[in-house]
This record gives structure tokens, C-alpha cells and sequence, in this order.
């Protein structure tokens, strides 16, 4: 007993809390996702975010309204306006013959969107929560019941689009976690971020574990990756993530952000806290903290409210590195987000659960 405190002066000497180690403060500016009827885009949940030939390219969950779900969505990033033709997904007859066709066909709760660094046609998605969907056949599940996580396996699913501009969901394969990592088994706190770094690297990052910590895992998708629909296992990439005195901070989407002869930088949304993260993939540097505060347009008939007004809720979900900017995108938490209205014209947009897109430019510094 005499050792303990030795131990925890040994211990904060190497542990620094994040609490208050800010390295910048931004405040941001957004804009209402818009669709072509000039009205703002309705409760879509937007839980992913990614650049693609110019444009962003955002994902719903499974939380959205049914008209928004299982489609990528296109954003022209400098006005806000969502396409009014988005990409649909169907399903490639390999996974219709699959142990998780079911699920994929019906309400699959989506999570986090990658563009294939080698072909600009095939993205990566992820599945989060499916206790709410069709359980696997007695065959499948003996087949898939080791996942380290959830009963239901996270699924990990490619898309591709043809030459004639169909999305399909070509293959899909579930995600493996060693016991030892501790991931833990619950609704709503899995995979929701991905992100391609070098030498074919996914990245995942997983909202937070048995824990409350956030993690980020590593999968190399190979050459014959989707050869096979077995387990695929990931690995624990052991970065250098924030130590907190107390609280949940989970991550809820990010990006890779490439450097000169360096494994890069993950950049991760914090949504609790408002934060992004940046995260040192060559684990000698702390992460450094990007606190935000954000602000919505207003357009009020005489001028009975300011040009802009705080959002207290944000729930940031989708990153989008960009060259020399990073994009932001929200996906509205429906239990509290009417409370940020403070000017009437926005009440309906909080009430459409419209999301907001935000952008940043890259600080040097951040890399150093």
C-alpha cells in the first residue's frame, strides 16, 4: 500500500490529460444541406463524409427517414446543394446468396464511408447496430459467432459502381475482434469512422469499448481481401489517443491526412466534445486537440435575429480531408436538436433534423 502513491506520481508523469491541453480553438460557419427544391435536406442522418471527384459524398444510418437510407448522397461542397440524383445501392448476387443478405436488404444501420484509394468506383462502408434486424440462420450463426463484439457481426461491405452507374453491394465479409481487445457488446457504440491510409490500410475507428474509450483498428484489404467471406480479423493499431480525467469521448468519423516520409495522420471527430483529433499514426506525438465551436446561418425577416447563432449540439459524425481543407458534417441527435434554435426561421430546419456542413483549413502545425 506504501507504493501507491510512488505509482501515481510515476504514472502522471507520463500520462497527460487532455482535459485542457487544447493546441487550437476555431469557431466554424456552416450551411444547411439544401436539396433541389431549395428546401433543406430532411433527416437524413448523415454519418459519414468523404471527397469524391471534386464533390462530397455523404452516408445515412439507420436512423434516417426511409426515403434517405441505403444510397450515397453527392454535395456540391461550396454552396451545400445535395444532388438531386444520388447513388442507390443494390445487391450483387453474391451477397443475396450470403449469411447476411437479409439485414443488407432490409434497414441496415450504415456507418462511415471510404473511397478505394485505387479506384475511384469502389467505396467501403461499414455496419454498426443490427440487433434490430433478422437473425442469422442456426448455420451462420455457428459459422460467425466468435466476433469478439456484437452477436450480430459487423459487416464490413464493398460497393462498386458499374459503367452504367449502378451501386452495388458486390461483396461484404464480417469483422473479427481479438478477445484481448476488450471491444465489448453494445447497441449503437461500434465502427464509425474508416479510412484508407498507405499501402491499402483501412482504418476503423471504433466509437468507444467496454471501456468508454475510443480505439482505431487497422485491416489491409489485399488483393484477395474479397476473395473470401470469412471472419476478417483486425488488428489494434495502438495509437497515442486523448487521456481524460472523466467522461465518454467517443470518436464518430474521420479521414486520413497524408505527410512526406511519415504513416500520416488520422484525423477524428470527437463528438461529445466538439473536438477534432489528430492523431499520429507513427505514435510519437500526442494527439493534438482542435476544440470548435460552430455557428448556423440565420435568414430572418426583420432582422429579428443576428446573422448567425451558436449551435449547443452539434454531434459531428463525417470528415472529409480535402488538399488544404478539412470538411464537417453533422448527423443531427433528434433528442436534442430542436433545443439549438434560437431564431424562428431555423425552428424547422432543427425540426427536419437538416445537418450543416462546416469547413476548416489545414494548420501546418498540426504536423509537427
Amino acid at each position: 500500500m506504501k507504493l501507491l502513491p510512488f505509482i501515481a506520481i510515476y504514472l502522471s508523469a507520463f500520462t497527460v490529460l487532455a482535459d485542457d491541453n487544447i493546441h487550437q480553438q476555431v469557431t466554424l460557419k456552416g450551411k444547411w444541406l439544401v436539396e433541389a427544391d431549395q428546401q433543406v435536406m430532411f433527416d437524413p442522418q448523415t454519418s459519414a463524409l468523404k471527397l469524391w471527384r471534386g464533390k462530397l459524398l455523404t452516408l445515412s444510418d439507420g436512423s434516417a427517414d426511409n426515403s434517405q437510407q441505403k444510397q450515397l448522397h453527392i454535395i456540391e461542397p461550396t454552396s451545400g446543394l445535395v444532388e438531386e440524383k444520388s447513388m442507390l445501392m443494390t445487391l450483387s448476387s453474391q451477397v443475396k446468396s450470403s449469411c447476411f443478405s437479409s439485414y443488407l436488404a432490409g434497414e441496415p444501420d450504415f456507418e462511415a464511408l471510404a473511397v478505394d484509394p485505387n479506384n475511384d468506383k469502389v467505396f467501403i462502408i461499414v455496419t454498426e447496430d443490427a440487433r434490430n434486424g433478422d437473425e442469422l440462420s442456426s448455420a451462420c450463426q455457428q459459422r460467425f459467432q466468435n466476433t469478439g463484439s456484437t452477436t450480430y457481426p459487423t459487416l464490413i461491405v464493398r460497393l462498386a459502381l458499374d459503367d452504367n452507374n449502378i451501386l452495388s453491394m458486390t461483396h461484404v465479409r464480417p469483422l473479427q475482434f481479438d478477445a484481448s481487445y476488450n471491444v465489448g457488446d453494445f447497441s449503437n457504440d461500434g465502427i464509425e469512422g474508416l479510412a484508407f491510409g498507405q499501402d491499402n490500410t483501412l482504418y476503423l475507428g471504433l466509437e468507444k469499448d467496454s471501456q468508454g474509450l475510443a480505439r482505431i483498428f487497422s485491416l489491409v484489404l489485399g488483393e484477395n481481401f474479397w476473395a473470401t467471406d470469412e471472419f476478417a480479423p483486425v488488428i489494434d493499431t495502438e495509437v497515442l489517443l486523448p487521456t481524460f480525467s472523466q467522461g465518454g469521448h467517443p470518436i464518430n468519423g474521420m479521414d486520413y491526412l497524408s505527410k512526406d516520409n511519415h504513416p500520416g495522420y488520422i484525423v477524428a471527430a470527437a463528438r461529445n466534445d466538439d473536438q477534432l483529433w489528430i492523431i499520429d499514426l507513427a505514435k510519437k506525438q500526442p494527439t493534438k486537440i482542435i476544440a470548435m465551436n460552430f455557428l448556423a446561418p440565420v435568414s430572418a425577416e426583420n432582422n429579428e435575429c443576428s446573422d448567425w447563432e451558436p449551435i449547443g449540439n452539434t454531434s459531428l459524425e463525417g470528415v472529409a480531408v480535402a488538399k488544404n481543407k478539412i470538411w464537417l458534417i453533422n448527423d443531427p441527435w433528434k433528442a436534442h436538436y430542436i433545443e439549438n434554435a434560437k431564431c424562428p426561421s431555423n425552428d424547422e430546419k432543427y425540426k427536419s433534423f437538416s445537418p450543416l456542413l462546416f469547413s476548416l483549413t489545414i494548420d501546418k502545425g498540426w504536423l509537427e
